[in-house]
């Protein structure tokens, strides 16, 4: 990693030393002194730069682009500053401004370069990927990007590799999370045809209890079997059949027993009438 990281400073560092040689270009309607105030506020800014100011540097290439909008030197300067500061939200769009603005393919293959390290801090492998291969295009002999191109390429693979990783443990999860709702819409589905069974007991159970109304009074009213027994049983002052059978019996033998004392009797009152008579 740290050789990562050098090779990203050291590479970085060229493109800024890069930055010192002449203007190319400038445009037409900036004034002499507008230019001359430029490359003096690019110069102190610079020197900020080297000092690791990096804010005071960017606010020193900000004012010199204001005086020159077209200034290439101050813009990339500028993005660099950025970069440092790990400000890569503006740091990207001014490092696309400086490929557009570069007016040879060196200036153009240095701004690819920093833009395919700032993708790189981003963990945007397969953008620095394609950053690198533009720098290579406009500049096939610098070393440092061929370096960081196959290093970037290298991470890539690795970040697809893990993707796939991921997306199979998604697969198996997603697998896992089916099967377990399956068995769960199952269980549901059994529990529920129990309960729809039991309804179906109860439902029936009410159905019984509409065509015997008088089921629920049976259980609810236990003397009512008493009930029964007793109009079996004679009631409270009568007698049963077998009683009244051995009663008349009994009557009929006691009504023999006093004929006989009766007539018992009127055979001794005859004898008695009889002596008298005599």
């Amino acid at each position: 990693m740290k050789k990562q990281l050098s090779l990203f400073f050291i590479g970085f560092c060229s493109l800024m030393l890069a930055q010192n040689k002449p203007e190319q270009a400038q445009q037409p309607k900036v004034s002499k002194l507008a230019i001359a105030q430029a490359r003096t506020l690019l110069r102190a800014g610079n020197k900020q730069f080297e000092a690791k100011n990096y804010g005071e540097a960017q606010a020193l290439y900000k004012r010199a682009l204001d005086k020159n909008a077209a200034y290439g030197k101050a813009s990339f300067n500028m993005g660099n500053a950025m970069y440092l500061q790990k400000n890569y939200k503006d740091a990207l769009p001014q490092f696309e401004l400086d490929a557009k603005l570069a007016t040879s393919k060196i200036d153009k293959a240095e701004a690819n370069h920093n833009i395919g390290n700032l993708q790189m801090e981003e963990k945007q492998y397969s953008k620095a990927v394609e950053a690198y291969k533009e720098a290579l295009r406009n500049n096939p002999k610098d070393d440092d990007t061929r370096y960081n191109l196959a290093l970037a390429q290298k991470l890539l693979d690795k970040q697809l590799k893990n993707q796939d990783k991921n997306k199979d443990k998604d697969k198996d999860k997603d697998k896992k999370d089916n099967k377990d709702q399956k068995n769960q819409d199952q269980k549901n589905q059994k529990d529920k045809g129990g309960n729809d069974k039991d309804k179906d007991k109860d439902k029936n159970n009410k159905d019984q209890d509409k065509k015997d109304p008088n089921k629920d009074q049976d259980k609810n009213n236990p003397n009512k079997n008493d009930k029964s027994q007793q109009k079996q049983q004679p009631k409270e002052g009568q007698m049963s059949p077998d009683k009244m059978q051995q009663l008349l019996e009994a009557m009929n033998n006691e009504e023999k027993k006093t004929q006989k004392k009766m007539n018992a009797k009127r055979v001794k009152g005859d004898k008695t009438k009889l002596e008298k008579d005599w």
